[in-house]
């Protein structure tokens, strides 16, 4: 059977940077009811806390802090790259474990965001890009959507089923 990675805060866990979860979805309990789902919060298992400050990529995007261009800053002025890219690496180990290929990540993070994240301001400002953990994974071939894209994920898996 099919695995798919899928963000605990999106499976109604508790561990958002400001403690609260954005799940559950009926799809993902399908997922998880059929023993589909791998649940990993990267930034929890990179050794964040939760609650956490808030984080952004000041100047950059998720690519650009694993080749070390760009940092992951909190709002207290922390540079937690080392957290977020252990977390990402996590991430990719779990993938190739389980031969997944898809991946449902949470919308808009540093850590996660597949098509937008925040500008590194923290003014609210979304820019096209992605994650820490998202642009590792999408180099290795994982595609990668957000809980705003449960049917397209739907499809891909039943698509990599036939």
């Amino acid at each position: 059977m099919q695995k798919i990675l899928v963000s605990r805060c999106l499976l109604g866990h508790r561990v958002r940077y400001d403690g609260g979860a954005s799940g559950p979805f009926d799809q993902l309990q399908r997922w998880l009811d059929e023993g589909r789902v791998v649940p990993l919060c990267p930034e929890v298992a990179g050794g964040l806390p939760t609650p956490r400050a808030a984080a952004e990529i000041p100047g950059g995007q998720g690519g650009d802090v694993l080749e070390g261009l760009a940092a992951v800053i909190t709002t207290e002025g922390e540079d937690v790259s080392a957290q977020f890219l252990s977390g990402a690496k996590q991430a990719l180990e779990l993938v190739q474990k389980h031969g997944i290929r898809i991946a449902v990540l949470k919308a808009n993070s540093p850590s996660c965001g597949n098509l937008l994240t925040y500008d590194g301001t923290f003014s609210g400002v979304k820019v096209s890009g992605e994650g820490v953990t998202a642009a590792l994974l999408k180099r290795h071939g994982v595609l990668v959507f957000s809980e705003l894209e449960l049917p397209q994920a739907a499809q891909a898996l039943a698509n990599q089923n036939r």
